[in-house]
């Protein structure tokens, strides 16, 4: 038997007066989780348990974006796993059940939230198994039902998101969403190359996103979002492969790709918004285990000196969310990064760390298309529109160990 109990608190709050907080959250979680792992059986593990968390959260302050809640989730859960000749099989059962209760509020004059109460239940489970084809290779395959509650953002936001220059708007009677996936695995490690290969394919009843209906005027002109939901369908993959030619030698690759859309939708809302574009990253390092700087034994000497670049190529997005001007298309980038490091020793003793990281030395000027910063006003100076991503930067780092 294992048991787990948690508690935190966040108080989150944000200036825009020196000595008074315009938004202030106080958030109290309680997270517990119970674990029951039954002695084998057949050679079959079972764990059952109980797991979930309460929350209340409080307004302090005089700008709202969520209102007041409390919140109470349940879930029940057994797995059951068995390892036989090259096979592993597992598989898994769960039951959630959710009580949200939203505090309404008035807010000079107006009615900002409204209270209402909710009650969402989901069912899940999965199953799947791992097949050894040999002692370096492996073949893995899943197939799983989903479940996710809509959260209070989601349900009941009414402000200004001051971290993305937005309004947002919820909508109290949104469903949950629910997901069928099926995935499958390859894998294969040597010592001189490593291969993973993932593939997957999803469906999910009543997608919830966010989507630009307009603005609205408080003080300022701010772009609105409402919250909505509907059916869609993602696949994709990512394969990385790992080589070392040369044992101090590394040559790290990874591709990544999700098609994600809306179904039964024309071509300008087809596809889901914040679909990551496609992505190459690609890291050579080289690795000296010793460079001896004294020939006395309790001389300084450097210990794991490396070196190494980097390349992080994003490719266009053009399947984008173009109903009401909620996204654009994001043209391609590539960012150079290159790293040195190394550890100073005397003896067996480590007296320092020393680390030199370069990130985008091209100073290339991009935005990111998951960027929801990407859509604020034109910048005057560049006349350009939105926040771009950070440019060149050069840091240093020297830890010492006294």
């Amino acid at each position: 038997m294992k048991a787990i109990v948690a508690y935190q608190q966040n108080r989150r709050k944000e200036y825009e007066e020196f000595d008074q907080a315009g938004l202030d959250l106080k958030l109290n979680t309680v997270n517990y989780d119970v674990h029951y792992h039954t002695p084998l059986l057949n050679e079959w593990q079972f764990v059952t348990g109980v797991g979930g968390m309460y929350q209340q959260s409080e307004n302090k302050g005089s700008e709202y974006l969520i209102p007041d809640y409390d919140l109470f989730d349940i879930g029940l859960f057994a797995t059951a796993s068995r390892t036989f000749n090259q096979w592993t099989i597992s598989g898994g059962l769960r039951a959630d059940h959710r009580h949200l209760h939203v505090d309404g509020l008035i807010d000079e004059g107006n009615r900002r939230f409204s209270e209402f109460s909710r009650n969402i239940n989901g069912y899940t489970g999965s199953v799947g198994f791992i097949y050894n084809i040999t002692s370096r290779m492996n073949f893995r395959a899943n197939t799983s039902r989903g479940f996710r509650s809509p959260n209070i953002s989601e349900l009941s936001s009414n402000g200004i998101h001051e971290g993305t220059a937005r309004y947002e708007i919820g909508e109290s009677k949104l469903k949950p969403e629910y997901s069928t996936q099926f995935d499958v695995g390859f894998d294969y490690s040597s010592y001189f190359i490593s291969l993973q290969l993932s593939l997957f394919a999803n469906h999910i009843d009543h997608f919830i996103f966010a989507k630009h209906i307009g603005q609205i005027f408080i003080g300022e002109a701010y772009r609105a979002y409402q919250y909505t939901q509907g059916d869609a369908r993602l696949y994709g993959g990512e394969i990385t492969l790992d080589m070392h030619p040369m044992k101090n030698l590394h040559f790290d690759n990874s591709f990544s790709f999700v098609n994600a859309r809306l179904l039964h939708q024309p071509a300008e809302s087809r596809w889901l918004p914040l679909t990551p574009a496609p992505r190459w990253n690609s890291d050579l390092k080289y690795e000296w285990p010793s460079v001896k700087l004294s020939k006395k034994a309790s001389g300084v000497n450097l210990s794991g000196l490396f070196v190494g670049c980097g390349l992080e190529c994003n490719l266009r997005q053009n399947h984008f969310y173009a109903l009401d001007d909620t996204e654009t298309e994001t043209p391609s980038y590539t960012l150079i990064h290159a790293s040195v490091g190394t550890d100073i020793m005397k003896g067996l003793n480590k007296l320092a760390t020393f680390a030199i990281v370069g990130s985008n030395l091209t100073d290339k000027a991009y935005q990111s298309h998951l960027s929801r910063l990407k859509y604020a006003d034109v910048n005057p100076v560049t006349k350009r529109r939105g926040v771009f991503n950070m440019g060149r930067n050069v840091s240093f780092k020297l830890t010492l160990f006294i």
